[in-house]
This record gives structure tokens, sequence and C-alpha cells, in this order.
């Protein structure tokens, strides 16, 4: 990426970064952007699922060196890894997100 400075476009900023993904099938996928390809398939590193319950604080399951589909990517954004720290993640209830329909 030398000499591209100031015209990174796509995931291009993001890479070695903590960014959440979601998935079409509504998982909220959480590591640090390693690389990408054209068809927008994505490779976390030290990847974690977030499960969500209304009744049970957020579960945080392991995945480790993960890759993702594009065609299964809905959103994927930057982590402020600051807030996601002061979370207190055991306490935390929400609605699990529903699948994406197109």
């Amino acid at each position: 990426m030398a000499g591209r400075e100031g015209k990174e476009t796509g995931l291009e900023p993001y890479v070695d970064l903590t960014v959440s993904v979601i998935t079409n099938d509504g998982r909220n996928i959480v590591g640090v952007l390693k690389g990408f390809d054209q068809a927008t398939n994505i490779i976390l590193d030290e990847s974690h699922e977030r499960v969500y319950s209304t009744k049970h604080g957020v579960e945080q399951l392991v995945l480790g060196l993960y890759i993702i589909r594009g065609d299964n990517i809905a959103v994927v954004g930057e982590l402020d890894e600051d807030l996601d720290s002061s979370l207190d993640f055991d306490a935390l209830r929400a609605q699990p997100l529903q699948p994406v329909c197109h």
C-alpha cells in the first residue's frame, strides 16, 4: 500500500484494526482485520462471536483465525476499543439480530 496514502478505498483503511462484522444470518463477529479480496471475503485474527440474549449476558465464543465469505457480510465497521472495553458484557441484555432479508 506504499504510495497510496489518501487514496485508500473500501476496507483498506481497516486492515490491522479491530472491526465488528454483522453477517447476513445475524451473527456479530469481532476481530482484527488481516486481509480481504475483491469478493470482500475477509480474514479476521483473534476473533470471537458475540451472542446476544435478553436473559443472559453477552456470550463471547472464541473463534481465533476466521474467514468470512463476502456474500455473507452485511456490515463491517471499526470498533471503538476504548468504548468496547468499558462495557459490562455480563450485564448487557439485547435481542439477537434477525437474519437479513433480501
